[in-house]
């Protein structure tokens, strides 16, 4: 399908539900790895994921599901997937929602600073004034006397080095191996991960069943979202759906305002809002550069 015939409007609304079922999964992480162990929640969360991925993409795709033409790096970028998760649960644990959420958002930056070094790729002055103003917006949230616990701080710090890694494979990825493929072994790579974290430490507390029922939806909701991105991918270019991926603040703020009575001070918003409104300017000059370039 070409741009032209997507429906741009559509494929804005399906990635405002699919962050809106990612920061669901982020309340309902919180809660889990408050009670019980992570790699426990993750063993659940992505057993989930992957029966519901073999479930819905095998009658359609057979053997292609699991094909791969660089198999190391596709295990590699889902391995990177799994210690970001682990380092999410934990960082979760002492965190809000919304503060932990923003200090991940510095991830696209550090992929856009290091695909100049390692992709050759070039970014315009605005993508370096965006990558600063982040960056001072994250300082803002994280300051001292902001009353985060540096433990935390230093998982979601250690979460968007992970997730920078995870997003250069799959730009590298793309050229050779198939969204499908690469979701199987993100979510295998992962089950076999956490399952031997737990063999290795053993469960702890069992979550009770409405507990087990969460961690249920956990897996449901995360699948969910990436099969919303995936459909909306198909109706609007990726350059004018990345600003709507900074929604993912707006919802884990107001979730965690529900769930948790989180409020976040007056600097760690201002904070948050350069994290996000970054991300919205440079992502919107992006597409609009894309959009008047000569073909």
């Amino acid at each position: 399908m070409s741009e032209q015939s997507g429906n741009p409007m559509k494929g804005i609304l399906l990635v405002t539900l699919a962050v809106m079922l990612f920061a669901s999964a982020d309340v309902i992480t919180k809660h889990l790895t408050m009670a019980y162990a992570v790699p426990l929640v993750m063993t659940l969360r992505y057993g989930v994921s992957l029966v519901l991925l073999i479930a819905t993409l095998m009658p359609r795709h057979g053997r292609a599901i699991y094909r791969t033409q660089r198999t190391w790096l596709v295990v590699l970028r889902s391995a990177c997937l799994a210690a970001a998760s682990l380092t999410m649960g934990l960082a979760l644990r002492f965190m809000p929602v919304a503060e932990t959420v923003a200090i991940i958002y510095l991830a696209p930056f550090l992929v856009m600073i290091l695909g100049v070094r390692l992709l050759g790729e070039r970014v315009a002055l605005a993508g370096w004034i965006g990558a600063c103003v982040a960056f001072a917006g994250v300082l803002l949230i994280v300051r001292p006397g902001g009353g985060l616990d540096p433990y935390g701080v230093t998982l979601a710090l250690i979460n968007a080095g992970f997730s920078t890694c995870y997003h250069l494979l799959s730009r590298i990825l793309a050229k050779t191996e198939s969204t499908i493929a690469m979701q199987i072994y993100t979510s295998g790579v992962g089950l076999v991960v956490f399952l031997g974290l737990v063999l290795i430490s053993g469960t702890g507390p069992v979550p009770d069943a409405f507990d087990l029922s969460l961690t249920l939806a956990l897996g449901v909701l995360a699948t969910g979202g990436h099969f919303l991105f995936t459909a909306a991918y198909r109706e609007a270019p990726a350059s004018l759906l990345a600003p709507v991926n900074y929604m993912h603040l707006v919802w884990a703020g107001i979730l965690g305002w529900i769930v948790f009575h989180h409020t976040s001070d007056t600097l760690s918003i201002l904070g948050m809002a350069m994290v996000a409104g970054a991300g919205v300017a440079v992502a919107v000059r992006a597409h609009f550069a894309r959009v008047i370039a000569p073909i």
